[in-house]
């Protein structure tokens, strides 16, 4: 039975979306370096024409983008080393079998050996190998065109579809700054591990090949705080949620929502339809980034002023419904708390609504939070 099982798959299911996510990339990336750069029929003059490993560097660059794999260096270095020595062996060796052995082993060293392992490289140096007429005429331009210059293309264009449907490639440096451009790690990533003992993890279980830094770094933040939640108790969000709540409806004024904010020293402010119909939340966040839009018009005060000509809809005044929020995360009265704790845990959620069949029952904030789990740690120390 355990035989069986290891015969099973290994990856953690995936969303439908995702999947489909990697599989436009790869298809718009071979496009459009097939129709801008490189020509999907071979080439020997110009030596600019598709080759297929780049199929399997497409699967790493556009589906799995965190893996050292598939980073740029490991992708162009790995490529090109490879090639080149492909070309090299191909020009050594004549009898095809041996040819071919010797090329991949040669390429797997040599890659590793630069710190550029990258899977595609093998098929490359295969490809070299397999391919004498073409290497004879090509020599080593065939490391540059087509095989560094295509790679190069899926790098770039692997780079802005990432940022283009909200993904990270190249993935992100331990060192790099976080999202308020400050040198601080994210609050789940403060484990007391330095960038040199997350790389000694790594090498000493010998996933160097399969996870970065940064990802080992957010992977045992996250068991942490997962760790912490199941030590935080029986309580549940209707335990600690504030409930006589302040809130304002969608055609608040911004003015109004200000003025509730410095007279109650709240963070977040719900909004709420008919009925009291939960509809969103505003944080101040939303209303410093309102002000800052605000002032970089009136700097343009001319333009704003021609824009009100030519389309009297804007310039109604800007209300609350404008810049709530309504995509955040949500609990119910008997969402444990431990449940609440990831999603505050990156300061991009300030207070959790706590909502029944539609309508807010209360809020759990940052501080409600912290004072229920506080006052958990008390008691469990109290305990014998």
């Amino acid at each position: 039975m355990h035989i069986l099982r290891s015969l099973g798959p290994a990856v953690a299911r995936v969303s439908a979306m995702e999947a489909l996510r990697a599989g436009i990339g790869a298809f718009a990336g071979l496009c459009l370096t097939g129709l801008f750069l490189l020509s999907p029929h071979v080439d020997l003059d110009m030596g600019l024409y598709l080759v297929a490993p780049f199929g399997a560097t497409s699967v790493l660059l556009f589906a799995v983008p965190n893996s050292p794999l598939a980073q740029p260096w490991s992708a162009i270095v790995g490529n090109t080393v490879a090639a080149i020595v492909g070309v090299a062996v191909c020009a050594a060796v004549a009898d095809p079998a041996l040819r071919i052995g010797l090329a991949v082993g040669l390429a797997v060293t040599a890659t590793i050996l630069c710190r550029a392992v990258h899977p595609p490289a093998g098929a490359v140096a295969m490809t070299a190998a397999m391919s004498p007429d073409a290497v004879a005429r090509l020599g080593f331009w065939f490391a540059l065109a087509p095989v560094a210059a295509g790679t190069v293309a899926l790098v770039v264009l692997a780079t802005l579809y990432a940022r283009m449907t909200g993904r990270h490639y190249p993935f992100r440096q331990f060192d790099d700054p976080n999202r308020h451009r400050t040198a601080d790690r994210a609050p789940s990533e403060r484990l007391g591990l330095s960038a040199q003992e997350l790389t000694g993890l790594l090498e000493r279980y010998r996933q160097s090949f399969n996870l970065g830094v940064e990802d080992l770094a957010r992977l045992i933040g996250a068991a942490e705080l997962q760790a912490a939640a199941h030590s935080s108790g029986p309580l549940k969000a209707g335990d600690i949620m504030s409930r006589d709540l302040v809130t304002v409806r969608p055609d608040t004024p911004l003015g109004e929502v200000a003025d509730l904010f410095r007279r109650h020293r709240f963070t977040s402010l719900p909004v709420i339809g008919a009925e009291g119909k939960f509809l969103g939340v505003i944080f101040q966040m939303h209303l410093i980034g309102q002000a800052r839009d605000d002032a970089f018009r009136l700097e343009r005060g001319y333009l704003a002023a021609l824009r009100r000509l030519l389309d009297r809809d804007r310039d109604r005044p800007v209300t609350a419904g404008d810049i709530m929020s309504v995509a955040g995360p949500r609990a119910t009265a008997d969402t444990p708390v431990g449940a609440l704790l990831p999603m505050m845990a990156d300061g991009d959620t300030d207070a959790v609504p706590v909502v029944e069949y539609g309508r807010i029952a209360g809020i759990v904030t940052r501080t409600d939070l912290i004072a229920a789990l506080a006052r958990n740690a008390v008691r469990a120390r109290q305990e014998p």
